[in-house]
């Protein structure tokens, strides 16, 4: 049969037999293979890693930027235009360039781009979530969801909008390991036993000054050293040590009940105002109880960060960096512990940890772009707010210096004041 009247043949019997043939193509309009068109909005350190990581290991294409300031807009281009051509895609053209306040929107209403990435600092997360939902934007949005309970709670409606051909994910990067997630879907299954408690730390570096240009504002300072900003990151608890409390969450299947908490600024003299340590007691269902403690002060190269979870018939070793295992009646270790290093890691400011952490960012990227052109649509956000939650407990508790409840938590109304008027960046 000629290879024309085979076709023919093939055709007529699908139709015949109520199939329908389709090109290589989803039901959503995706060609197998195709790039999904992506924006990044917030051209800083860790959106650039993140968003070149989508470029290099997803059929994404980066073809639209925004940020507030020029300056980090340029750099941004000239970084994702030499990205594109050693990918042998086209430059980014100048018409999807964005910067000021109100470059989000100009994403939001573009017909060039088909999603977003959101890595602006915390607290304009969810406003900038919101314009993407409603654009009809698939969205990557960075942690926390929100910064305080109102900013979560406003997170929590938009969830219910999100469409049925959207996809939605928050960036928790860290559930996405090979090495963690194998661990922790051994916790689940029952390796341990009984849950008793479980030790969790994250010991960091202080972030470094981004200097602004002579004569900026302090309100440019602000904005542009937003890791050191309350308001602006929601502080250490809830905008950098928010991966552990999500791995703890993750292992115990749900939210702390209450927490207790101390902490405070003793080291760091900059004009910021986070504090550079916590301890937090978090109570969980079953009366399992989670320690917490985390630093972010010095230079002297020190980094920690993980846990390790105690049971009835054995313990797991879940580390940033070090042999991930499981002692006791199901002892198990990850295939490359025996290669990992015994020396506490190096930290990462962007975010591209290696050891335990090396595929995290390739492997929760391909499975959000997967989402997207498979049809099987992502809706992470009130799984980020659950997390992002779970930090603000026990922050509230460390700022009050009180045992605070999830009850109360949720009827507080928290609201945090920007105190600047952001219009004056256009």
């Amino acid at each position: 049969m000629k290879e024309m009247d085979r076709r023919k043949f093939v055709k007529a019997g699908a139709a015949a037999s109520g199939l329908l043939l389709l090109k290589s193509k989803t039901a959503f309009g995706y060609e197998a293979n195709s790039a999904v068109r992506m924006a990044l909005l917030g051209c800083g350190n860790r959106g650039t890693s993140v968003a070149s990581s989508f470029a290099q290991n997803t059929t994404a294409r980066v073809v639209a930027l925004a940020d507030i300031f020029p300056d980090k807009l340029a750099l941004g281009k000239a970084h994702f235009d030499k990205l594109n051509a050693g990918l042998g895609h086209a430059a980014i053209e100048d018409r999807l360039t964005f910067h000021g306040h109100e470059a989000f929107m100009e994403l939001a209403h573009s017909k060039d781009v088909d999603m977003v990435q959101i890595s602006t600092p915390p607290w304009f997360h969810v406003q900038h979530l919101e314009a993407m939902v409603d654009a009809g934007k698939h969205v990557y949005c960075e942690k926390p969801v929100g910064v305080d309970v109102a900013q979560s709670k406003k997170a929590l409606e938009i969830a219910q909008r999100v469409s049925g051909k959207q996809s939605v994910d928050v960036g928790f990067q860290v559930r996405s390991a090979p090495p963690i997630a194998a661990v922790i879907g051994r916790v689940k299954d029952g390796a341990l036993g009984k849950i008793a408690s479980i030790s969790a730390s994250y010991y960091a570096p202080a972030s470094t000054e981004k200097m602004a240009p002579a004569g900026a504002s302090h309100d440019e300072w602000r904005l542009r050293n937003w890791l050191w900003d309350k308001v602006l990151s929601g502080d250490i608890l809830v905008e950098q040590n928010i991966h552990i409390i999500d791995l703890c969450n993750w292992a115990l299947g749900g939210h702390p009940l209450k927490a207790i908490a101390t902490g405070g600024r003793n080291i760091l003299t900059h004009a910021g105002d986070c504090w550079d340590n916590y301890q937090v007691t978090y109570t969980y269902p079953g009366d399992v109880h989670v320690s917490f403690a985390s630093t972010q002060f010095g230079d002297y190269g020190f980094f920690e960060a993980g846990m390790r979870i105690f049971g009835a018939e054995g313990s797991a070793d879940v580390p940033y960096a070090g042999p991930v295992r499981i002692l006791g009646r199901s002892a198990w270790s990850w295939q490359d512990a025996a290669a990992a290093p015994t020396e506490p890691g190096k930290f990462a400011a962007n975010g591209e940890f290696k050891d335990n952490l090396a595929l995290a960012d390739r492997e929760k990227d391909r499975s959000f772009i997967e989402s997207i052109t498979s049809g099987q649509f992502h809706n992470q956000i009130a799984a980020g707010v659950e997390t992002a939650q779970s930090c603000m407990l026990g922050r509230m508790a460390a700022y009050t210096g009180r045992e605070v409840t999830w009850e109360e938590l949720q009827t507080h109304g928290e609201k945090f004041t920007l105190g600047m008027d952001v219009n004056r960046f256009s």
